[in-house]
């Protein structure tokens, strides 16, 4: 949201006749259409196909009253029984206090507040990642029913951590293209209500009932909530230098657009089944995105998208306030209309859109089909199916928010994610029986429920540091520094002072959302201010050598403790939310074995004098440039994606895997036949000439074995690199992934199913897809083997 439009749109959405009564303590149910004397209208024929009855209501709208539906914000309709709705709701890990839709006034206080997404992706647990997004939805509905928010939510997040600098990379699950689709189809499928396929066989007691929609909802039409795939695309800067969000040009190559920032959306869209895509506010190679028809019906004509666009908040009057794209207010909002956005997120279509429907730039069948698709989506809803008191989901309610399952599953998501970066001698576990007291500084280790961006009100506000006095009897704290920031040393003295009286010393630094947030990047990968020099001063005051637990949702260089004897064991603990502390302090103490892996490289310090604007992922020798993450970058890291050690150590064998696999290509025309044989000579295919990729998928047997005397999660990676010289390739890519939990001196076997066609590939210059033929490495841990892929 541009700060300068924030004021106006407050004082408009306070004036808009009818504004969402349904939000307020006086009526805590929600308003709905549909109710007599307005029942009998077409459009309230439940019998009827939800398109006849899209029609049907749209039939009866004047012109000004389309428009009034193109803001997040709809005014209602009293002659038709249409009541305002709001269609702006966050859910990004929990529900969240960003959205006007939502409000904590009502019976329901406070929700549970689930870890930033950055770590629950470390627990690289797809099971986790739907159950946590099936409890989110449970809230949802529940709040929805007392009248405390919409039905229609704004997340996930599910842009590439392109660059380490980038402020909401905390928001995302990670670096790597095939994880945050994985992510994000697992968010939408639990958070909408659906199910498209059975799960195999849970490992971690997640899953056990799962909420779906009735068998007679219209062939999977019909949703409990509306999810939405967010910032299409390319969208990874905030604020860097001269360059902004509301006016940065991303300049992408085809290539990289294919197999790097597509990819998520594409999963979102045609796995996932999202009923919602945010256009962001960057332009992509000289389009804004909200204006692009060329990016936006490729959404709908090659991926199938059915539900609607929205935009970013005020990217639509980006397209003329900021990026200077068209020479008038009335010319943005056409032609963001006409591109496929659907509604806007502000106002800007609500003051302008009816001037441009004069000028002729608009015509009404633009309105009908952004209504279309938005009035598609709230009847799936049930919006118009009569008193939601009625209705599937009518039980949900207070006593579905905040439970001790959904606080146990939070409580697990912080566990499983937790890293654990540095462990010099075995020093943790900690023995709590050989600790009288415990040293506890950093002023992150004394906020409340350190959630990170898009965070709601916690059910119990519980900081990191609380979270020890269960297992110790005497906890000293100090700040040490006044503020995250930490511009001075004045605090030191009194945390020096603790240290010295202390058993061990746990020293929380890192960042906060006032180095890395929305609207804000950071410039340096190094600890903010003075915490360094905090954390030595410590670590040579400490009788015995220090703990070190990083907050923040971005790579930090800490080189300097990574090589340093007196800092024993280093943790990532990103924005654990409010069971964060409890689950950092069972770690450190050994009641749980850590199991996180890092979904993103992190860089040394000299990666800033990468322009955060390049970007470019492919490295390219002739000018220096590294490339981005673990898949291009060549140059130095301090840690490797996928990077997490444990107390224990794991060893794992390759049960089966193909040595061969062989392809044909599809029965197509004489032309393109010879086309793809002659590729085939240089070593090559296109993905699309490939008879049937379905077919060609196989699966890997895998056998995990625990060699060691404490229970513990391993994360399974498996990579595949492409041995011939292509240019373009990876160095290497994740093809497959899984986390098995291991009892102390026994072995599971796990399958992972591998899609040649998808994971084997990258894109040419072009963009195309295409599959190198000949030999690919499987690497799993120290394991390599080889797959022949032929004609």
């Amino acid at each position: 949201m541009t700060k300068n439009n924030h004021f106006l749109l407050l004082i408009i959405r306070l004036n808009i006749l009818g504004f969402c009564v349904h939000l307020t303590k006086s009526n805590p149910q929600p308003q709905f259409p549909c109710q007599p004397p307005h029942h009998k209208y077409t459009f309230c024929n439940k019998n009827l196909p939800i398109s006849t009855r899209v029609q049907s209501l749209i039939s009866l709208l004047t012109i000004d009253e389309k428009i009034l539906h193109l803001s997040d914000n709809t005014t209602s309709i009293p002659r038709l029984g249409l009541p305002a709705y709001e269609w702006w709701s966050e859910s990004l890990h929990g529900i969240a206090t960003n959205g006007p839709a939502v409000n904590f006034n009502g019976q329901i206080k406070g929700v549970t507040s689930f870890p930033q997404v950055i770590l629950t992706a470390a627990a690289f647990n797809r099971t986790l990642w739907h159950s946590i997004a099936t409890a989110i939805a449970v809230e949802a509905r529940a709040m929805y029913n007392l009248g405390q928010a919409g039905l229609t939510f704004w997340a996930p997040n599910i842009n590439i951590l392109r660059d380490p600098r980038w402020g909401r990379g905390q928001e995302t699950p990670g670096e790597d293209p095939m994880v945050v689709s994985a992510y994000a189809i697992e968010y939408v499928t639990g958070f909408q209500g659906l199910n498209p396929k059975a799960k195999k066989g849970n490992r971690n007691g997640y899953g056990k009932k799962r909420r779906v929609l009735k068998e007679d909802d219209n062939d999977g039409e019909r949703l409990m909530l509306s999810a939405c795939c967010k910032h299409f695309t390319a969208y990874d800067l905030e604020k860097w230098g001269d360059a902004t969000r509301y006016d940065f040009n991303a300049v992408v190559t085809k290539q990289d657009m294919e197999d790097t920032f597509q990819a998520p959306f594409r999963s979102c869209i045609q796995q996932g089944k999202a009923s919602c895509l945010m256009c962001s506010y960057n332009s992509v190679n000289g389009v804004p995105a909200c204006a692009d028809k060329e990016l936006l019906d490729k959404v709908r004509t090659d991926w199938g998208f059915d539900g609607y666009i929205t935009s970013d908040c005020d990217a639509v009057a980006t397209i003329y306030e900021n990026q200077k794209y068209t020479k008038t207010p009335e010319d943005a909002v056409a032609v963001a209309l006409k591109a496929g956005t659907n509604i806007n997120c502000g106002t800007y279509m609500l003051r302008h859109m009816k001037s441009a429907f004069q000028q002729g730039s608009v015509l009404e069948e633009d309105l009908d089909r952004a209504l279309q698709y938005l009035f598609s989506v709230q009847f799936r809803l049930g919006l118009f199916d009569g008193n939601p008191a009625d209705g599937q989901f009518a039980n949900f309610g207070a006593q579905d928010v905040c439970t001790s399952n959904h606080l146990n599953l939070a409580l697990d998501a912080a566990r499983q994610g937790i890293v654990l970066l540095k462990n010099d001698q075995k020093f943790l576990p900690l023995d709590k029986t050989s600790v009288s007291t415990l040293a506890i500084v950093g002023p992150m280790a004394n906020v409340s429920s350190p959630g990170g961006t898009y965070s709601g009100v916690p059910c119990k506000l519980k900081s990191i540091r609380e979270g020890f006095h269960r297992h110790i009897n005497r906890t000293l704290y100090a700040a040490g520094c006044l503020d995250v920031g930490c511009n001075s040393t004045a605090g030191f003295q009194d945390a020096i002072s603790i240290v010295k009286e202390a058993d061990y010393v746990i020293v929380v630094a890192g960042s906060d959302l006032s180095e890395e947030t929305e609207d804000h990047d950071r410039y340096s990968l190094l600890l903010p201010g003075q915490q360094t020099n905090l954390v030595t001063t410590l670590a040579a005051a400490s009788k015995k050598p220090i703990i070190l637990v990083l907050t923040g949702g971005g790579p930090v260089d800490v080189s300097f403790a990574e090589k340093d004897p007196r800092i024993a064991s280093i943790l990532w603990v990103a924005y654990p939310g409010e069971t964060g502390g409890k689950a950092l302090s069972e770690i450190i103490f050994g009641y749980q074995n850590p199991g996180g892996k890092l979904p993103m490289t992190w860089y040394l310090e000299s990666f800033t004098k990468v322009p955060m604007t390049d970007m470019n992922m492919r490295a390219d020798p002739s000018n220096g440039y590294p490339g981005r993450t673990y898949r291009f970058y060549t140059g130095d890291v301090l840690y490797g994606f996928g990077h997490g050690l444990s107390y224990t150590s794991f060893s794992s064998q390759l049960l089966s895997a193909p040595s061969r696999l062989s392809l044909s290509l599809a029965k197509s025309n004489r032309k393109r036949s010879i086309l793809a044989k002659g590729r085939s000579r240089l070593g090559y295919i296109h993905v699309d000439e490939v008879e049937s990729c379905h077919s060609s998928k196989f699966f890997v047997h895998i056998s995990v074995t625990n060699d060691g005397d404490m229970d513990g999660s391993h994360v399974l990676m498996l990579f595949s690199r492409v041995l011939q010289n292509f240019q373009g390739a990876p160095q290497k890519q994740l093809v497959g992934f899984d986390r098995v939990h291991v009892p102390a001196r026994k072995y599971v076997e796990t399958s992972l199913l591998v899609d040649p066609c998808e994971l084997f590939s990258f894109a040419n210059d072009q963009g195309n897809r295409i599959l190198a033929l000949g030999e690919h490495t499987f690497i799993l841990d120290d394991i390599e083997h080889v797959v022949f892929v032929e004609m």
